[in-house]
């Protein structure tokens, strides 16, 4: 990646529809497809001064110094795809927004990423999608190039509805179904305000997962990213669940009876007269294509675990998510465990830290805190040990991040000896339990019995943890 416009650029995010399908059904063929779509669109964008960001798996990341630019590279890419002799039915879909993102000489954070890429991922393949902004400075362009206003979507992680438009013209399709938005199908998933860094592998591999399985727990530590990632897998599948995502929180409750009736009220269900409410609930999924997402089941484990196992027994269709410190080990169950986001290693250059997902986060955050504050050379090396002491932890990072109000990032890495004083709430409407690391790690202690609360203190004498032998002595 060389050459990267700054300042005021034009974002342009592609992606194979459907790529896994066609790697089923092409096997070894799927590679020759894969190079040649990436030559197409290379040689198109490169003809409109792109900058090529990123490639990762089957997409492309590509930035470009105008508007015009980028949205004529995206409709000759499209036309070049079309005229191509494929094997299979080969679709890729486009989006673009226009902003000031932060460039760190490696590529570029901030929301206006994450602004394309959602815009992206709301369209279909052959479909070109863009922005408000990028509509507005689009200008001059050729008469048969036009675009078509489709109102205002709810996308993920994004503040407020966007105003998208589609390019539409000569050897383009027009005719789509309804954006893969959050209004496309019905759902209650909370509404997120903060931006979604990183994990692409673990959504990537949580939908490959619920094609088949009916049950994903994602496991791991307090403050890890479960809920997040539970409700990114979840908005990611939206359009594959007709009938509705419906997010249950378990943490508000601390009686295991109104695990049940909490599910109805997601779902919308009054009770019946002389109708148990799990068999109304049954009744209400049985045969509808629908997820269900548990989020916090550990201090209701055995509860929650009988009524998964109730519902999934009586509904082929149902697919669930839950978030849990541990499995809910039932039949179907798999398990995921969460892992902390990527950190830097002592060596990595000042350059090359945004390509981390853990500096990302701090950076988006810390942004959000303060709005001048950008990763410098002075203080790269300070931002990389803030990561790597805090082990990629997302609410640890979060944390942190919100001290650059009052804190240079430098002091803050030296305060991180008394993490537990430090990182304390950057929320005041933030749960208990995430309002400071302490609190969080309290949350778990306090699920223990007192058996392993013992086995715990003990444990605590290793540092870096222990092997079983070691443990056993």
């Amino acid at each position: 990646m060389t050459n990267l416009a700054s300042g005021t650029v034009t974002l342009l995010f592609t992606d194979i529809e459907g790529s896994t399908r066609l790697l089923r059904e092409l096997g070894d063929g799927y590679e020759q497809v894969l190079g040649d779509q990436r030559r197409l669109l290379r040689e198109a964008f490169a003809a409109r001064n792109g900058s090529e960001v990123d490639t990762a798996g089957d997409g492309f990341f590509y930035a470009f110094p105008r508007a015009r630019d980028a949205l004529l590279a995206a409709v000759e890419g499209q036309r070049a795809l079309g005229a191509h002799e494929w094997p299979g039915v080969v679709q890729v879909r486009m989006g673009m927004h226009t902003g000031e993102p932060l460039s760190s000489g490696t590529g570029f954070v901030g929301l206006d990423v994450h602004r394309a890429a959602r815009i992206m991922g709301a369209a279909h393949g052959g479909q070109i999608l863009i922005s408000q902004t990028t509509h507005d400075l689009a200008r001059d362009l050729p008469p048969e190039i036009g675009v078509l206003d489709l109102g205002e979507h709810t996308l993920k992680d994004l503040p407020a509805a966007e105003h998208l438009f589609q390019v539409t013209g000569p050897d383009l399709v027009r005719e789509f179904p309804p954006l893969r938005s959050l209004d496309s199908r019905p759902n209650n998933l909370p509404r997120q305000l903060t931006t979604f860094v990183g994990r692409e592998r673990e959504i990537g591999e949580a939908k490959r997962i619920l094609a088949s399985a009916p049950l994903l727990t994602l496991t791991g530590p307090g403050g890890v990213g479960k809920t997040r990632l539970a409700i990114e897998i979840a908005g990611a599948l939206v359009d594959e669940f007709e009938d509705g995502i419906w997010f249950i929180d378990l943490a508000v409750l601390t009686d295991p009876d109104f695990v049940v009736p909490t599910i109805a009220s997601a779902l919308g269900l009054m009770p019946a007269p002389g109708q148990p409410i799990l068999e109304r609930v049954v009744d209400h999924i049985r045969g509808r294509r629908v997820m269900l997402v548990f989020d916090n089941c550990e201090h209701l484990l055995d509860s929650t675990a009988r009524t998964v196992d109730a519902l999934l027994r009586h509904s082929d269709l149902l697919r669930v998510v839950a978030t849990s410190r541990e499995s809910l080990a039932i039949a179907g169950e798999t398990v995921r465990p969460v892992p902390s986001l990527e950190i830097p290693d002592t060596e990595a250059a000042a350059d090359e830290l945004s390509q981390y997902e853990s500096v990302r986060l701090f950076i988006e955050r810390a942004m959000a805190a303060a709005p001048d504050f950008r990763i410098t050379a002075r203080n790269a090396a300070a931002i990389g040990q803030i990561c790597r002491r805090l082990d990629g932890v997302p609410l640890a990072l979060e944390l942190a991040a919100a001290r650059v109000r009052s804190l240079p990032v430098e002091q803050i890495a030296t305060r991180l000896d008394d993490r537990f004083r430090l990182l304390t709430g950057s929320s005041r409407i933030t749960v208990p339990r995430h309002q400071t690391l302490r609190q969080t790690i309290d949350w778990s202690h306090d699920l223990l019995a007192e058996d392993e609360r013992a086995v715990l203190r003990r444990l605590a004498v290793f540092v870096g943890g222990a092997s079983l032998d070691a443990a056993e002595a």
